[in-house]
C-alpha cells in the first residue's frame, strides 16, 4: 500500500516531503539509503535484514521522487525481533509482563534532505501509528549507538535498558532502548504539530503530525 499521508500547503522548507508506507518498488531505494549512511558511519551493512519480510513494515520520506529517509517497523513473529540476537534476556522480561512488544530499525535520513528534523519525526509517526495504532503493540524498542542515546531520552522520552555490547549485524556497539507507547501517543496529542507556533523545545514530538492530519493518516491507513 501506498499513498502520500500529507504534502504541506505552507510554503517551508519541507513543502514537497511526503511521507509513504513503503510499496515492492520503493523497497530498494530505501535499502541503498540505509546501505550508505550506515557505511558513511563506518558500520558494517553486509547483515542487514532483507525488507522482504511478512512482519516488516518499511515507512520512506520522499522529496520528488528521491527517498530522503527510510524506518522500518518490525512486529512479532516466529524469528523475534532483530534485538533478540543480543538483548534476548531484557526482551525476555518484557515479554513475561505481558506486553505487546515491536521494533523498528533501520533508519536512515539523507544527509540532503532539506529538513531533517521534519523528516525524522514524520517517519517516526507514521511507523508509530502502524505499530500502535493499528497493530495495538505497547512498548518499542530500538537498538542504537551509546552515543545517541541522549537524543533519543531527550527528543522522544526513550528509557534505557542495557548495557552496550558489541552488535555483529553492524559491527559496532549498541544499547537497548524502549519506548511507551502510550506516552508516545499523550505527547503527540499535546504537542503534535505545534512546531510552526515557533516556541522552543527540546523535544521531537511538536515535529509530529498534529491531530487533524493524524486522523486522515489514520483513516487512510485502514482503507
Amino acid at each position: 500500500m501506498v499513498f502520500d499521508v500529507m504534502r504541506e500547503a505552507q510554503q517551508h522548507a519541507h513543502a514537497d516531503l511526503a511521507i509513504r508506507t513503503a510499496a515492492a518498488h520503493h523497497l530498494p531505494h530505501a535499502q541503498r539509503l540505509v546501505a550508505r549512511r550506515y557505511a558513511g558511519r563506518g558500520y558494517a551493512t553486509t547483515q542487514l535484514s532483507a525488507y522482504s519480510e511478512d512482519a516488516l513494515t518499511v515507512c520512506s520520506a520522499f522529496e520528488g521522487e528521491r527517498t530522503v529517509g527510510t524506518i522500518a517497523v518490525r512486529f512479532a513473529s516466529e524469528r523475534g525481533l532483530a534485538a533478540d540476537a543480543i538483548f534476548s534476556e531484557e526482551l525476555s522480561r518484557l515479554r513475561a509482563s505481558g506486553l505487546t512488544i515491536c521494533e523498528f530499525g533501520r533508519l536512515a535520513v539523507d544527509e540532503d534532505a532539506a529538513d531533517n528534523k521534519h523528516v525524522l519525526a514524520r517517519l517516526f509517526h507514521l511507523a508509530y501509528l502502524h505499530a500502535h495504532r493499528l497493530a495495538g503493540c505497547e512498548l518499542l524498542v530500538i537498538e542504537v549507538n551509546p552515543r545517541h542515546v541522549a537524543f533519543y531520552r531527550r527528543m522522544l522520552g526513550f528509557q534505557l535498558l542495557s548495557e552496550a555490547r558489541l552488535n555483529p549485524r553492524v559491527n559496532a556497539p549498541a544499547v537497548l532502548l524502549s519506548l511507551d507507547l502510550h506516552h508516545a501517543r499523550e505527547e503527540i496529542a499535546r504537542l503534535g504539530g505545534t512546531a510552526e507556533r515557533g516556541v522552543p523545545t527540546r523535544s521531537l514530538y511538536p515535529y509530529f503530525y498534529g491531530a487533524e492530519e493524524e486522523a486522515a493518516m489514520l483513516a487512510k491507513l485502514r482503507q
